[in-house]
């Protein structure tokens, strides 16, 4: 017999497992007083997984609304959609908008690496698909233990493989990303995903269930036992540090991406023939969250039959149903007269689809079960009303220890061929090795319209043939500046991500964020979160590039070991000519090798403290100097329309040295350097921000130092580019690129026994 309302009424004093849901004993409390009653089953398994950290964002609500100063407005208009929405919208000119955001799969990674993964792409696709957007193109920051942890030997080849298995079968091009190690994501590996989206402004839709008497029809996949709880609950818990082993191990989803295929051309035939009102998909808390967000957001009520939902187990409870995050599945709100055409499209693809509902007068969510009503509620209270946590918030004691550690004390190469070996090793680790292992199981040119993906600084799509109007995006985090500042840290993020889409032509105009952190109840990592979010917003202000939505992902933390802090930014920019982008790599011998920008003594926090250093981590990070990066942003902006450069490459981890050597690797061409005034470590490992390294055609030197001299960024010749396949730099030491690339291609594949 199921838990009705009518027996919830009459039976207060019923004993119910709401702390095995993952509530608090208040939030039960709560719960019982919007109520005026206990809850019931089924009205519990909402609330406890709409409740959830993961859902509901309980601890972060409150610093969120920082973004709220930050104008709707990119350099090129407003901003179509933004935060609220299942994905921020931007115009990006000739009647093209295009959606993109970033959401988090950490936890049920590390359960089940495949699955995990391939249901992440899964879930931020639907979310794509939902402003009325086809997708076409994916992104993937990761983040795992050591390389050669054993587990790590588990977790990533599963979660790779599940990346690439499921964008691959959507004929998703997959563009750009990370691949970072370190030992704090042993047991909590990040895996976060972006999804662009391309429409036309007509095309947009919201998630919103409006006009009493439409049909909320249910369609995609079978519901089944698979997820129930699972990213809701398992993202909102920490790791017991006993080996690692969850508390609570729900199922985690199983995606069909073959099945998501079909209901990717099914919704977009639907929307083309203007058949959808109101449109949710389902990510997590399943039915519960697509009912109660829709309801919320119309003007309405809604009324749903749970007992028509489409089972693949029909042994599941009601309360099983709700909570279940069964993939490939969408909530539409579809006018009467347009049912029998929405259910023959559905089945011209192949996808089950059934009314479950319509909407009612009132303002009330009210749920059957075979006649019988198991949810009576407000769906506001269940969506959107749920607690608020200002969590205590404490700066480090340790932060000022670790400051006053800095790396620019440490001893440094004193001859040549001590730099030559630590050019070496640097460039044989963990987070400058060849990542190819990992981005060649990806189908990275499916759709014909990439014009650059990894190892490019950023990845970019041709939108339209006849134009060649494009767009690019790149993901940043150095996790490592974080620790060291998370102030400074996040806006290293945006400032990286910025100059990666400016490198290759295009200019940077918003970001989504997936802000990835240790467990909210932690004083010291909301410290670590609410400065990240203040380095975003008044990193944001200067840039002009508004936050058009994200994903908070706490609880990444092993017992007391919390993740570094790693507040991923994505960046979107736009090229009017794809045809005049800029990729990385030296193409001709004989061209000029220019830095732009300034060196300074910022070794803190780099790759060179942590390989030569033994995994020094200590100092203060690089500063940021927005106007400069601006300035800089605007030079390779106009070299790229002006057709000045034959490659750039911005500096970041490794610094120059690291630089130079993929550049040179890119199309197996030598070069020879000269750096400028001694200080040979700082001038090769510094990790300075504003700085790109580029090749120009001699008879375009002047020029591309008039475009530099006019926005005042500083330019220092290098050296050449040589035919000959060596490394010089003059005076200290040469390598050959062979030596180069045998170091640089080896770690991931020995770690893998491939």
């Amino acid at each position: 017999m199921a838990d009705t309302v009518e027996h919830a009424q009459n039976t207060p004093d019923v004993e119910q497992p709401w702390a095995e849901l993952g509530l608090k004993a208040d939030e039960y409390a709560r719960i019982r007083e919007i109520l005026g009653r206990r809850p019931t089953g089924a009205e519990l398994a909402m609330y406890s997984v709409m409740w959830s950290e993961h859902c509901s964002y309980k601890s972060s609500k409150v610093h969120l609304k920082r973004f709220s100063v930050l104008k709707q407005e990119t350099p090129r208009g407003p901003l179509l959609a933004g935060i609220g929405e299942n994905a921020g919208v931007v115009d990006i000119g000739q009647g093209y908008a295009v959606t993109f955001k970033a959401e988090s799969h950490n936890h049920p990674s590390y359960v089940e690496p495949y699955q995990g993964a391939a249901t992440g792409v899964g879930g931020i696709v639907r979310d794509i698909l939902a402003m009325g957007a086809r997708p076409i193109g994916v992104m993937d920051p990761l983040r795992f233990g050591p390389l050669d942890a054993p587990d790590t030997a588990r977790v990533l080849p599963g979660v790779v493989a599940g990346v690439g298995g499921y964008g691959n079968c959507l004929g998703l091009p997959n563009i750009g990303g990370e691949v970072v190690f370190d030992q704090t994501y042993l047991g909590n590996p990040l895996v976060n995903a972006l999804c662009v989206g391309l429409l036309r402004h007509d095309d947009l839709h919201t998630a919103h269930a409006s006009g009493v008497g439409n049909k909320v029809i249910m369609y995609g996949a079978a519901t089944g036992g698979d997820g129930i709880g699972g990213a809701s609950i398992l993202a909102s818990e920490t790791f017991e540090d006993d080996g690692g082993k969850p508390k609570k191990r729900p199922s985690v989803q199983v995606g069909d991406p073959f099945m998501e295929k079909l209901l990717i051309e099914c919704t977009l035939e639907l929307f083309g023939e203007n058949l959808i009102s109101g449109i949710q998909d389902f990510g997590a808390a399943g039915i519960s969250c697509a009912t109660s967000e829709l309801a919320s957001a119309g003007d309405g009520g809604m009324h749903v039959d749970l007992d028509l939902v489409e089972l693949r187990d029909p042994s599941l409870a009601p309360e099983e149903i709700l909570m279940s995050e069964s993939q490939e599945r969408m909530m539409a709100v579809v006018e009467p007269a347009n049912v029998d055409s929405f259910l023959e499209i559905c089945a011209k693809w192949d996808v089950l689809a059934t009314v479950v509902g319509e909407v009612i007068e009132g303002d009330r969510l009210i749920i059957d079960w075979h006649g019988e009503t198991i949810v009576d509620v407000d769906p506001r209270t269940v969506a959107h009303d749920g607690p608020v946590y200002e969590r205590p918030i404490s700066r480090p004691d340790w932060i000022d220890d670790v400051n006053g550690d800095p790396a620019e004390a440490l001893s440094r190469a004193q001859s040549g061929d001590e730099l030559r070996r630590q050019l070496l090793a640097m460039v044989g680790s963990p987070n400058l090795c060849d990542k190819s292992w990992v981005t060649d199981q990806y189908d990275r040119y499916v759709r014909g319209n990439t014009v650059l993906a990894q190892p490019e600084d950023s990845g970019m799509l041709r939108i339209d043939e006849e134009s060649g109007l494009g767009i690019a995006l790149a993901t940043d985090c150095n996790g490592r500046f974080c620790y060291l500042d998370p102030y400074l840290g996040a806006q290293l993020a945006l400032a990286e991500s910025y100059r990666n889409v400016a490198t290759s032509g295009a200019e940077p105009v918003a970001i989504t964020d997936c802000l990835n952190f240790g467990s909210p109840e932690d004083p010291e990592v909301m410290w670590q979160f609410v400065e990240s979010i203040k380095g975003l917003v008044d990193g944001c202000q200067v840039l002009g590039t508004p936050v058009t939505g994200g994903n908070v992902s706490f609880y990444n933390q092993t017992g007391n070991v919390a993740i570094l802090p790693t507040p991923t930014v994505g960046m979107l920019g736009v090229i009017d000519d794809v045809d005049r982008r800029t990729p990385i790599g030296f193409a001709n011998p004989g061209d000029v090798v220019v830095l732009l920008g300034t060196t300074r003594d910022e070794l803190s926090g780099s790759i060179w403290a942590d390989v030569v250093h033994d995994g020094h981590l200590g100092g203060n990070p690089p500063k940021v100097d927005f106007a400069a990066e601006k300035a800089l942003a605007k030079v390779m902006i106009a070299a790229s329309k002006e057709q000045v450069l034959t490659s750039a490459h911005d500096l970041a981890d490794g610094g120059l040295a690291q630089a130079l050597v993929e550049s040179c690797l890119r199309r197996n061409l030598g070069a020879s350097v000269t750096l400028p005034d001694g200080c040979n470590t700082m001038h090769l490992f510094s990790e300075s921000a504003g700085r790109v390294l580029a090749s120009v055609p001699v008879d375009n030197l002047h020029q591309f130092e008039r475009l530099c001299g006019e926005r005042k960024v500083p330019v220092v010749r290098l050296g050449e580019v040589t035919a000959e396949p060596v490394l010089k730099v003059e005076g200290l030491f040469s390598v050959s690129l062979h030596e180069l690339r045998e170091a640089w291609t080896a770690p991931i594949p020995a770690a893998m026994n491939a």
